[in-house]
């Protein structure tokens, strides 16, 4: 008997932390059509030189969310490196997180700054706020993000 409740604090604990793992996920990452940035190819970006939409054939799990990719080259470079290729602030808006708030973002409208991945979510946002100020935009998005990134959008 002493095993078994072992056995199942355990399993209890376990599943805790695994829950905790997923919804840090969800909040930390934009997450749309059950994948991050809404499934596209965040190595495209980098590669092709715009927005590629990827697919669920192509997929890998990083930060306990899933990720698309358009080809198993991208998929390949992306398990290699995740961390090159993932968006800041977790693919949510730049500006918006300048702002210290997690607003969902558009595929094309992106930018590749010092070969950091970042997304905004209109072209207000994007040309506005983002290209206009990109410097000021990051350092506040940089420490706005140390503070919001767990917490889920709506709460912000």
């Amino acid at each position: 008997m002493i095993k078994f409740k072992h056995l199942a604090s355990t399993s209890l604990a376990g599943a805790i932390m695994l829950f905790a793992t997923q919804a840090l996920a969800i909040d930390e990452h934009y997450i749309n059509e059950a994948a991050v940035v809404g499934g596209y190819d965040v190595v495209a970006y980098h590669t092709v030189g715009e927005p590629t939409e990827g697919s669920a054939d192509f997929a890998s799990e990083y930060q306990g969310a899933t990720w698309h990719f358009a080809s198993a080259e991208n998929k390949a470079l992306f398990d290699a490196e995740p961390a090159k290729y993932a968006p800041a602030y977790g693919g949510w808006c730049s500006a918006g997180a300048s702002k210290g708030k997690k607003v969902p973002t558009l595929p094309e409208l992106w930018t590749i700054v010092d070969g950091q991945l970042y997304l905004n979510s209109s072209p207000k946002a994007h040309n506005d706020l983002f290209l206009a100020n990109t410097t000021e935009v990051i350092a506040k998005g940089e420490s706005n993000w140390k503070q919001i990134f767990a917490t889920p959008a709506g709460n912000l």
